[in-house]
């Protein structure tokens, strides 16, 4: 597999981007009304998408490492899977848009946007052929029925 480094530990690469982008770029500042709303929704939201997947590996018995796809006992399509084939990933992409609005610069969007690109590339499409390996004809099913990312 392609995957060289634990999501999380490129969440968190990203998220120090972000923080070093905000306070050497001497433009791109915003604020708006509602913001800290916006702010509190997507943590919240963060929190629940990354929540409810993590019970959904527990139930079924199966390996929510990232890391090792091929280590899956079975795979996992119902409840919130059946919306987006990644919600972990999609719950640390909300953590970046809320950390973005936290810091309040408006190029962050573009280290946001990067860490899609990123994490398509480097940690789904690896770990997708790994499961296609393993549950072939259902998985590829799957691929056609669920989106990647929402």
């Amino acid at each position: 597999m392609e995957l060289k480094l634990p999501p999380i530990v490129i969440l968190f690469a990203f998220a120090g981007g972000m923080y070093v982008l905000d306070r050497f770029l001497p433009f791109g500042d915003f604020d708006f009304f509602g913001r800290i709303y916006l702010k509190g929704f997507l943590l919240i939201s963060a929190v629940v998408v990354s929540v409810i997947p993590l019970l959904q590996f527990f139930k079924s018995k199966t390996t929510a490492d990232p890391t090792k796809p091929d280590k899956a006992s079975s795979l996992v399509t119902g409840g919130i899977y059946a919306f987006t084939r990644n919600p972990m990933y999609l719950a640390m992409l909300l953590l970046l848009l809320a950390w973005g609005l936290n810091l309040g610069n408006a190029f962050n969007v573009l280290l946001a946007a990067g860490f899609v690109g990123y994490m398509n590339r480097f940690q789904i499409v690896p770990e997708e052929q790994a499961l296609l390996q393993i549950f072939g004809k259902e998985y590829q099913q799957y691929l056609v029925k669920v989106r990647r990312w929402f």
